[in-house]
C-alpha cells in the first residue's frame, strides 16, 4: 500500500481539494483507496458527504488508544466504489494533550501501527489529509507516510512558506531516519492572469524534478462538488477540476516503482524506433509540454525539447523516439491540458475531451 500524506502548514491551498478528489481519481482508474481524514475540522470527512457529528466512533477512538491493533477497521466507512473513508472530528484536536505524557516516539506512530493493523491487499493507496499545521498530527502523517504531496498556490508567498515545510519535513525525516518522497502541486491556477503564470514558472524553476506536471486550475465546480458532499469526477466530470485530478492521478500511479520485472518483456522491439519531431505554436505560453500514452502521460517525460521564437510567435519543438504504432497525446500548456491544433486526428478521451492521434510508420 502506498501511504502518501498531502501537507501544507497554510490553509487554503487545496489540501483537502487534492486528497479527495485524487482518491476519487484513483479509484475511478481501479485502485482500492483509503481517505484518512487527520484534521480536526474534518473536511474531508465532509467533503464525501459524511457529517462527522453523526458518527459514533472516529480517529480519535483509534490514536487514542495504545494497541491500535485492528481497531482502524471498526472506524472506517464505505463512501464510493473501492473508495473508503477513515473519519475524523473536532474531538480529534484533544489528541495531543491525550498523548502529551508519552514518549515521542511512541505518540509520533499511532497512525503508522493503525494502517500497518490493516489486511494486506486491503488499499492500494491511503491518502492522508493534514491539518494546516505542523503538530501531532501531522508528525504521526509523516511517519505513516512514504510520500509527501504539497498543495502549492501559485502565489509567490505560498513559495516562501513551503520552502520553510520543506526544510522542516527535511528536518523530521532525518530525526526519525524515515525516507520521504516529496513532490509539489501547483493549485489554484488561473492561467488567464501573466501574474499566474510568471509565478507558475518560478514554481518549476525552484522546485524543478520536485514538482509535478499537472496543474490544478481554479474551478468553482470544485467548491460545488465539495459543497455537495461528492468528488468533482461523480459531479462534473468534464469540468477542469475533474480533469486535472485525472491527470494528477496518472502521474501518481506513473511514479510507482516498478515491482514486476517481467513486464518489461510484454513490449515488442521488434521494429527500431523512430524519430517523431512535432510542434507547437503559441504568441501567449510560458511553458509547453507534451504526454501521451507513450510517456505513461507523464508531461515531457522522455521527450527533448527546442524553443525558439518567429517574430512574436515561441515554437516549442518536441522530439520523441516511438516504435511504429498509433498513439495518443496531449499539449500541456502552462498547465492547460490540450489537443494538438495542427493534427486533426483526434480521439474521445476516458477523462472527457478528446486526445491528438499520431501514427508512426
Amino acid at each position: 500500500m502506498r501511504v502518501i500524506a498531502i501537507v501544507n502548514q497554510k490553509g487554503g491551498c487545496g489540501k483537502t481539494t487534492t486528497t479527495v478528489n485524487l482518491a476519487a481519481s484513483l479509484a475511478a482508474d481501479g485502485a482500492r483507496v483509503l481517505i484518512v481524514d487527520m484534521d480536526p475540522q474534518a473536511h474531508a470527512t465532509l467533503a464525501v458527504g459524511v457529517e462527522p457529528d453523526e458518527i459514533d466512533e472516529n480517529l480519535y477512538e483509534v490514536l487514542a488508544e495504545a494497541d491500535t491493533g485492528g481497531r482502524l477497521r471498526d472506524v472506517i466507512l464505505e463512501v464510493g466504489d473501492k473508495l473508503d473513508l477513515a473519519p475524523s472530528g473536532i474531538v480529534m484536536s484533544a489528541l495531543e494533550q491525550k498523548l502529551a505524557s508519552e514518549r515521542v516516539d511512541t505518540r509520533t506512530e499511532r497512525l503508522s501501527n493503525a494502517l500497518n493493523s490493516l489486511p494486506d491487499g486491503a488499499y492500494d493507496y491511503a491518502l492522508i489529509d493534514c491539518p494546516p499545521n505542523v503538530g501531532l498530527l501531522t508528525f504521526n502523517a509523516l511517519r505513516a507516510a512514504s510520500e509527501v504531496i504539497v498543495p502549492l498556490e501559485t502565489s509567490r508567498f505560498a513559495i516562501h512558506g513551503v520552502e520553510r515545510l520543506l526544510e522542516t519535513i527535511a528536518l523530521l525525516s532525518e530525526r526519525i531516519d524515515h525516507d520521504l518522497t516529496v513532490r509539489v502541486l501547483p493549485t489554484l491556477y488561473d492561467g488567464r492572469t501573466r501574474f499566474a503564470r510568471t509565478t507558475l514558472g518560478e514554481i518549476r524553476e525552484l522546485f524543478q524534478d520536485m514538482c509535478y506536471d499537472t496543474v490544478i486550475r481554479m474551478n468553482v465546480k470544485l467548491r460545488e462538488a465539495a459543497g455537495r458532499g461528492i468528488p468533482i469526477a461523480s459531479y462534473a466530470r468534464t469540468a477542469n477540476g475533474a480533469v486535472d485530478h485525472s491527470a494528477l492521478a496518472v502521474e501518481v500511479e506513473a511514479s510507482a516503482p516498478v515491482t514486476d520485472e517481467s513486464a518489461l518483456g510484454t513490449l515488442d522491439f521488434s521494429d527500431s524506433p523512430r524519430e517523431v519531431v512535432v510542434h507547437f505554436r503559441d504568441r501567449a505560453a510560458s511553458d509547453v509540454r507534451i504526454a501521451g500514452d507513450f510517456n505513461g502521460w507523464v508531461p515531457d517525460k522522455g521527450v527533448r525539447s527546442l524553443i525558439e521564437s518567429e517574430g512574436q510567435t515561441r515554437i516549442w519543438t518536441k522530439i520523441i523516439r516511438l516504435i511504429p504504432g498509433t498513439y495518443q497525446y496531449r499539449y500541456v500548456v502552462d498547465g492547460e491540458w490540450r489537443e494538438d491544433p495542427d493534427n486533426p486526428e483526434v480521439a474521445s478521451s476516458a477523462v472527457g475531451g478528446r486526445n491528438s492521434v499520431l501514427v508512426v510508420r
